[in-house]
């Protein structure tokens, strides 16, 4: 009998639709598996969450919505890497969504393939499957040079057919690429998404399935590939299924203070922006409905998961994880649609997560990253964490949660290379082209602040708490305050912006456990670990006298070049230095 439930269950049929009133589970095991739902470019702060039904019922409702998680790298190969290794992308050195500073090839030759989460998987005893986006530069052409490492089972999109959704290429396996001409892309992805589930659990061993779909990601005709000398590409709104083309018909981009401001806002390019017309307004509503219309597939997608699921009854030993690789903006800061920026809309993204043990329609507002990913599949799973982990393991029970609102890291290492691509129809200035910054975004119970340094050394910080949509910088071209009467913490600006910056100075850089407890670099004795605790009045010397050193590049570049990057450390805070056996502070 089971053998036929499990040939059954890969044509499609469950023992449900034999008539039986229980299903049983085909296997049992100690070990939990994982569904991890990645899509693109979804936002969490422009509201499309509250458009997906599916995902509210089987996950907002049954588990917990981490509101305060935030990619490091605001575009999609970057950002994935950093999901997949536990890496920042100055770790991993892919940087860039094409080459030399980034794609598949450049995942690569830095030898990744060998040494990312779904080989550590397989290591584990875990069965591995992927079906969808992987990496930019993934292509019906390179598929093969190498085969990506770690997978069980895989039906991955390829370029340069990843992003029109009427026009797909997967391939399967070892098998050779397949065209869905005039198949919706999502819907074509379901089905492979399904065929893996039922390969996993026909299989008999605890699995990882990762289903990575495209949408929201606006629709992309390339010409070419990254691979190519001349590549030419095609933007446009995203394509919804036929079913959902009409929904929505009354939506309009939030207007948010930042939406397309009477005066400019920002720094470097962005403070460039010309105010859009009425027309180009039109244009990107269309495009916001757009977006979520193409969600639509995607939440009967996790409805379709969550149904099988249960079918199989193994729904209560998996772990159900949702996110996506970075966030968007449409209109905000006057930007057209697109991502790259340090903004809370670009960085802040959907987490949520379901699972055993998990806090159930629990919302959260503790600091979470996508370097924090992989430690933390590897801690659900019983696998030994790895040293050289960016990250650390998120709070998933109710008491873990509540201790991590005191002892959780309060900051994000945010940072970017290149240039900025609008995606819709209305381009701009490319001035875009030196969108090189390093950045943080840090908040506690007292404050919300992100500060930023752009190539161009110009300086902004915002201070959330009175300014949620950044709209007035506190700082000057050149770092200092413009608005010497405002405080933070009952501090002067001014002092702020020395801690922030030292704290800046070491995240630049950092590696390992020195990005998860970057104060310990300059408070070696570990007594200094929120920005709150560094304010004591009693550090001011150290920060104004001694630590001098200041974020700044040397030139705009468009990948990681050391030499162009500044000051790689500040006095002796090369991750825990003590002088004479003491800190500064002791022994001035």
């Amino acid at each position: 009998m089971r053998s036929l439930v499990c040939l059954l269950a890969l044509a499609g049929f469950t023992t449900q639709s034999l008539g039986q009133q229980q299903q049983q589970p085909l296997y049992a095991t100690a070990k939990p598996n994982v569904v991890f739902i990645l899509t693109d470019d979804q936002d969490a702060q422009l509201g499309s969450l509250d458009y997906m039904p599916y995902v509210k019922k089987h996950l907002l409702d049954k588990g917990t919505h981490y509101r305060s998680h935030y990619c490091t790298t605001s575009v999609c190969c970057p950002s994935r890497v950093t999901l997949w290794t536990g890496k920042l992308a100055h770790n991993t050195n892919v940087t860039d969504v094409n080459p030399p500073h980034g794609d598949y090839p450049k995942f690569i030759s830095q030898g990744l393939n060998d040494n990312y989460l779904p080989v550590w998987l397989q290591e584990a005893g875990y069965n591995t499957y992927y079906t969808g986006k992987l990496f930019n530069v993934h292509t019906v052409d390179n598929y093969n040079a190498p085969f990506p490492a770690g997978f069980t089972g895989n039906d991955f999109l390829l370029d340069p057919f990843t992003y029109d959704y009427l026009n797909s290429t997967f391939q399967r396996d070892r098998e050779p690429p397949q065209s869905y001409e005039g198949e919706y892309s999502t819907d074509v992805l379901a089905q492979k998404a399904y065929r893996l589930l039922d390969e996993a659990v026909a299989a008999q061993k605890p699995f990882f399935l990762t289903v990575a779909p495209i949408a929201p990601h606006c629709n992309v005709f390339m010409n070419g590939t990254g691979l190519d000398a001349n590549p030419k590409f095609s933007f446009s709104a995203p394509i919804p299924a036929k079913r959902h083309e009409d929904l929505f018909s009354d939506i309009k981009v939030p207007r948010t203070p930042s939406f397309n401001p009477e005066k400019p806002s920002g720094a470097n390019w962005i403070k460039t922006l010309k105010r859009q017309n009425d027309t180009n307004i039109d244009y990107n509503d269309h495009f916001y409905r757009q977006r979520l219309r193409a969600l639509q597939a995607i939440d009967e997608l996790v409805d379709g998961l969550f149904s099988r699921l249960e079918d199989y009854d193994i729904l209560d030993n998996t772990y159900v994880v949702y996110s996506s690789d970075n966030g968007y903006h449409i209109g905000q800061h006057r930007l057209q649609p697109g991502k790259s920026c340090g903004y809370e809309e670009d960085i802040n993204v959907p987490l949520i997560v379901r699972g055993p043990s998990v806090a159930q329609n629990v919302s959260t507002n503790i600091v979470t990253t996508h370097t924090d990913l992989a430690p933390t599949f590897l801690d659900l799973l019983g696998i030994p964490l790895r040293e050289d982990f960016d990250g650390d393991p998120i709070p998933l029970t109710e008491n873990q949660i509540e201790e991590a609102h005191d002892e959780r890291q309060e900051h994000v290492t945010v940072e970017y290379w290149g240039y900025a691509a609008g995606e819709g129809i209305y381009d701009f200035d490319l001035s875009a082209y030196n969108n090189t910054y390093k950045a943080l975004r840090i908040r506690g119970s007292e404050y919300n602040l992100y500060y930023s340094v752009w190539c161009n050394n110009e300086h902004e910080l915002y201070d959330m708490t009175s300014d949620p949509h950044q709209l007035h910088n506190l700082l000057s071209t050149n770092g200092l305050p413009n608005a010497t009467s405002h405080i933070i913490l009952n501090v002067d600006l001014s002092k702020v912006v020395q801690r922030l910056d030292s704290l800046l100075l070491v995240l630049k850089s950092c590696k390992g456990q020195v990005c998860v407890r970057p104060w310990d670099a300059l408070h070696p004795r570990g007594e200094v670990t929120t920005l709150k605790d560094a304010l004591d009045v009693r550090y001011d010397y150290y920060y104004e006298m001694e630590q001098t050193t200041r974020v700044q590049f040397d030139e705009c570049a468009r990948g990681y070049f050391l030499d162009v990057e500044g000051p790689q450390f500040g006095q002796g805070t090369e991750y825990g230095v003590l002088r004479d056996g003491l800190p500064w502070y002791e022994w001035v």
